[in-house]
């Protein structure tokens, strides 16, 4: 928000005539002063009555926020400065003046007398549609007698009328993205009109398509970016390695997963003379091929990150960079820029420096391969004689560098994730919770470091870079997680969210307890989520005064950024305002791009795990509730599929206790994070995500 806004929300305590307003700002020009009133008139921030007077909606007993319809067709406002246990506003039926989920509107207090002598309570009545939410939709076509008719995925959305002009070649049951022409109104039904068109609906790609679309992913390159990138060929330009420290004799290697494609890090360590530990984490220098808005650097900034999802990746930089130039692939010379960490033996820092190098990877090692090397097994450790010692001494200082991490206040949740194993054809044959070895956590270990020494080191000497920052969590919702964790015996003061020891012990208890493995979880929830920023904020989870993103250029732009800033300011450049704008632009940007990478890679995974699911349907599992609602409980099984069971499923009659997050039945039974269930699965859905369970009781 601009200072004039600012300004003008703080006078506008009381209603005042345009004329008034302006009287406040003699050097403002009129079309500016315009502008901004109308600015904040639209975004619902300040309104005008009858007699022309603006005041902040506050006065006339207006609320701004967010239009929500439940499954059941009830319909809320939550208002934009919502306190802590303020509820949502209700919204009768007739009342919504024409509002679609996720609308921002403005609203007005009313009072209305819901049921035939009821008392009238305090409701909401939408006045002003301020901005839709569903300008694009995806979902399938359907047809009515002679008209056609889309069905929105997300089934809070009304069905919408497709013009025959507007199809675009789709049929009926195509599955597709529409643009919305009209939102419609008590005469006219809403309109749309057919922008992309994905495969049949019952297909499972076109449902995958579909995800991707709608969070802005796009999977093809453009020519010119892909010419670009085909032109750098497959080897590093002729004397460029000239200037950079060449490490192309020192033992240099690779640790990543079975099945990567690309290898932006690799780690050396040796003993120095003092006898300290000189740590180098080497990372793909993607920088000097990607300048800065040149034609691959605008699309990877556009991308923001790359998306996984079962078999497949979406990548930031086309594949001949990703995967060919910028991956450091054995035995071959790659450019890097490389971060060094002298550390004392008990795994104390003295000092880091950076610098761009050439290397050359004498090893692309597995985690599977390092960790069988480090439990001894006698072929891989002959077979790899030449590094068994060095990945040892690695796996020792890795364990050093944890310990002191977790003595500062880091919280370890050690969250499992699910890996979802596919066969030649794309269909999923195996489901299970990934685990990480000694291999995995030393590569996170030694990352870690380094990236907390380049933000160190840009935050002392004030130069600009994206950070990557965690807020501390609000109170109010960590209040909610000790309410919680206190029936396991836990005291948790939410007053004091600095106290990191008081959640360690938490997640400590976690790991001995299967009764208490939710709490890793629900502790997650009730954090707040990092995100980069352009000020250094801190990390919370970390612990870490200092954090940002420096190992992975290839698949994340804000590492990009930073590898540039670094470059800036080891070759003494002055740094200018053009510099900090990009920054800050380029923070928000990967926030928002994470985000929706993010929030895809979990729909797409859904659509795997139930297909997996399917050949199940009928067989019975021991489960154990993952999440409580009013209506129903989610459970997840030990392969970590999820699904729904209904309230009306669940034999008895139960209140839900939204803070308890507990279903509490007349019978005393009560149904909360971590309850064990025996289900039966009842339905796996590959198109949609969803699966269902119903209790199972074994006098059936």
């Amino acid at each position: 928000m601009n200072t004039l806004e600012n300004k003008i929300l703080k006078l506008l305590k009381k209603p005042l005539r345009l004329d008034e307003i302006k009287k406040y700002f003699p050097e403002t020009s009129k079309a500016e002063f315009i502008n901004t009133i109308n600015s904040l008139e639209r975004s619902g921030q300040i309104l005008k009555n009858k007699k022309n007077r603006y005041a902040l909606p506050s006065h006339y007993g207006c609320i701004s926020g967010t239009f929500l319809t439940t499954s059941k067709d009830f319909s809320f406002v939550e208002p934009d400065n919502k306190k802590d246990g303020e509820r949502d506003i209700y919204i009768p039926a007739g009342f919504s003046g024409g509002a679609w989920h996720g609308d921002k509107v403005l609203i007005r207090l009313v009072s209305i007398r819901r049921f035939r002598g009821s008392k009238k309570g305090q409701d909401g009545e939408v006045i002003k549609i301020l901005s839709r939410n569903a300008e694009e939709l995806t979902g399938h076509i359907k047809r009515q007698g002679k008209n056609f008719i889309f069905v929105a995925d997300f089934q809070k959305y009304p069905k919408i009328l497709i013009p025959k002009s507007k199809l675009s070649g789709a049929e009926a049951n195509d599955k597709v993205a529409v643009k919305m022409l009209s939102y419609g109104d008590r005469r006219n039904p809403p309109k749309a009109e057919v922008i992309k068109i994905f495969g049949k609906s019952g297909d499972m790609q076109a449902s995958i398509s579909a995800i991707l679309h709608e969070n802005g992913i796009i999977v093809p390159f453009p020519n010119d970016v892909l010419n670009r990138a085909k032109s750098f060929g497959d080897k590093i330009p002729p004397n460029s390695a000239n200037g950079r420290k060449d490490l192309r004799d020192k033992l240099i290697f690779t640790i990543d997963g079975d099945d990567a494609q690309d290898f932006d890090d690799a780690v050396s360590l040796e003993t120095l003379e003092n006898g300290n530990l000189m740590l180098g984490v080497h990372i793909a220098d993607v920088s000097h091929y990607v300048t800065q808005d040149d034609c691959i650097d605008h699309e990877a900034y556009d991308r923001g990150t790359s998306v996984y999802y079962p078999a497949h990746v979406v990548p930031m930089l086309p594949f001949e960079l990703s995967a060919g130039l910028c991956s450091l692939r054995p035995d071959e010379d790659r450019l890097a820029f490389s971060a060094f960490m002298e550390l004392e033996p008990n795994g104390k820092k003295v000092k880091s420096h950076f610098c761009k190098t050439v290397i050359c990877s004498k090893a692309r090692m597995t985690y599977a391969n390092v960790n069988k090397i480090l439990d001894g097994d006698t072929a891989l450790c002959e077979k790899y004689a030449f590094l068994k010692d060095t990945a040892t001494d690695m796996a020792i200082l890795a364990y050093k560098l944890h310990k002191r991490r977790v003595q500062r206040g880091a919280l370890e949740l050690d969250i499992p994730e699910p890996e979802i194993l596919t066969d030649e054809n794309g269909e999923p044959v195996s489901l299970f919770y990934r685990n990480r070895g000694r291999a995995e956590r030393m590569i996170e270990e030694f990352m870690l470091i380094a990236n907390e020494s380049v933000a160190e080191f840009m935050e002392h000497n004030n130069y600009p870079a994206v950070y990557r920052v965690h807020e501390n969590p609000d109170p109010q919702k960590l209040s909610v997680f000790a309410d919680f964790a206190r029936q396991f015996g836990h005291k948790i003061d939410a007053s004091k969210p600095n106290d990191t020891r008081q959640l360690q012990l938490v997640l400590e208890a976690a790991k001995n307890d299967d009764r208490q493995n939710a709490l890793p979880t629900l502790l997650l929830r009730s954090l707040a989520r990092a995100r980069y920023c352009e000020e250094n904020l801190g990390h919370y989870g970390l612990q870490a005064k200092y954090y940002l993103h420096f190992t992975s250029p290839i698949r994340r732009y804000p590492d990009l950024v930073t590898h540039r800033m670094l470059e800036k300011a080891l070759s003494g450049a002055d740094f200018t305002s053009n510099d900090v704008s990009y920054v800050s632009d380029a923070a928000s940007q990967s926030t928002s791009r994470e985000l929706a990478a993010d929030t895809a890679e979990r729909s797409i995974d859904k659509l795997y795990i139930a297909a997996y699911m399917e050949k199940f349907v009928g067989e019975v599992f021991d489960a154990k509730i993952s999440g409580v609602q009013s209506f129903g409980v989610f459970v997840e099984l030990e392969n970590s599929a999820e699904g729904l069971v209904r309230i009306e499923e669940i034999k008895g009659y139960y209140e839900y206790d939204e803070e308890k997050m507990q279903l509490t039945g007349r019978n005393g039974v009560r149904l909360t994070i971590g309850t064990p269930m025996r289900v039966k699965l009842v339905r796996a859905d590959r198109i949609s995500g969803q699966i269902d369970f119903i209790p199972y009781y074994e006098q059936e």
